[in-house]
């Protein structure tokens, strides 16, 4: 026996809660009547996705074009939160989301590119591409941009290339890192950080040196750097070393290799924060749930992908966007892996201080 659908009224009282709306308003939605605000229609239009109905024919709007979004591999949650938003700010714009991800091995950024053109899309968002490394030709980017292409380029700053850039402040996150870490009396304090090449990397870089000088007075920062990969075992190889050399306190280049520094704790027995404090990097989903829940710094995904969608659509439609990159403010979440410096090493601070 085949399964029945629920009553209509269950229904609209399912989509009237998910989306946030009365009844009349869904009601209203889906037989396409006016007198409903733009938000609240495409809250109705979430709420049938979410709660996996289909969309009435007369709500299926005709594409106002096809727009690639280029992610790196999705292992590390904060990509796919990138383009779940970018998705979604894309299509509330009319346009259909083509999404290519990268993986090791895989499918590479400039063969996505040759798919896209050949799909004929009006415009392609980069998130922390080739654009990011500095070791990488930005010829490509300029052979885009020569045949008219519009595109955005996400957390990477590349200069002379033609298109808008948005990033997270790097520096202004590192600081909020450092300073927080300070004033719990941490001392020596070490940073995991991925490959020099990359912008963001670079940037972190230069900010803990500053800070190591100015809060700490150390003026010899790369005994207190260890450069690895982006991911859990970079941040635990990293954070072996640092713990070896008497660091209590870590910040990480990203929430992957903050989870990593508190597996490196762990099998050299240490509590994390009792014994080793670790900050992230992303605030990517689910990271609020971690054994002890860490502390990071959020990354304004929501702003950054709204931003990135307006200055497209900004270019496809020829008003062209500032080529100043917007560089956006991230925030200290502050959680459990955080806590007062050991009590040894304050002490042993004291000592050598006076």
């Amino acid at each position: 026996m085949s399964p029945t659908l629920p009553p209509v009224r269950t229904r609209l009282t399912d989509l009237a809660e998910q989306a946030g709306v009365s009844t009349a308003t869904v009601s209203r939605v889906l037989n396409g009547k006016h007198g409903v605000s733009a938000q609240a229609r495409q809250a109705v239009l979430a709420a049938l996705d979410v709660l996996g109905y289909e969309r009435p024919e007369k709500l299926r709007t005709r594409s106002a074009g096809l727009v690639g979004l280029v992610v790196p591999e999705l292992a590390n949650p904060v990509f796919p939160a990138f383009a779940q938003v970018i998705e979604s700010m894309l299509t509330e714009r009319g346009y259909t989301p083509l999404l290519c991800t990268q993986s090791p091995g895989g499918t590479t950024e400039d063969q996505y590119v040759e798919m896209l053109l050949e799909h004929g899309v009006a415009g392609i968002v980069f998130v922390s591409g080739l654009h990011a490394d500095t070791s990488a030709s930005k010829e490509r980017y300029h052979r885009l941009r020569s045949r008219g292409m519009p595109i955005v380029l996400v957390n990477g700053f590349a200069d002379g290339v033609d298109a808008p850039f948005v990033s997270t402040d790097d520096e202004a996150a590192l600081d909020l890192a450092f300073r927080h870490l300070v004033s719990l009396g941490h001392r020596r304090i070490g940073l995991a950080i991925g490959p020099e090449r990359f912008v963001p990397a670079q940037r972190k870089r230069a900010a803990f040196a500053e800070n190591l000088a100015r809060h700490l007075g150390v003026t010899k920062p790369d005994e207190h750097i260890v450069s690895t990969l982006f991911t859990v075992e970079g941040g635990q190889a990293a954070t072996l070393e640092l713990i070896a050399s008497g660091h209590t306190a870590i910040v990480c280049g990203s929430d992957m290799m903050a989870l990593g520094a508190i597996r490196a704790a762990r099998s050299r027995g240490l509590e994390v924060p009792d014994d080793l404090s670790v900050v992230g990097f992303d605030d990517s989903p689910l990271i609020a749930f971690t054994d002890p829940p860490l502390t990071t710094v959020r990354q304004p995904v929501l702003a950054m992908g709204h931003a990135a969608v307006s200055a497209l659509v900004a270019e496809i439609n020829e008003t062209p966007a500032s080529r100043t990159e917007l560089q956006f403010h991230p925030e200290l979440i502050v959680r459990g892996s955080t806590g007062a410096a050991p009590v040894v090493v304050q002490a042993l601070d004291d000592v050598a201080a006076g």
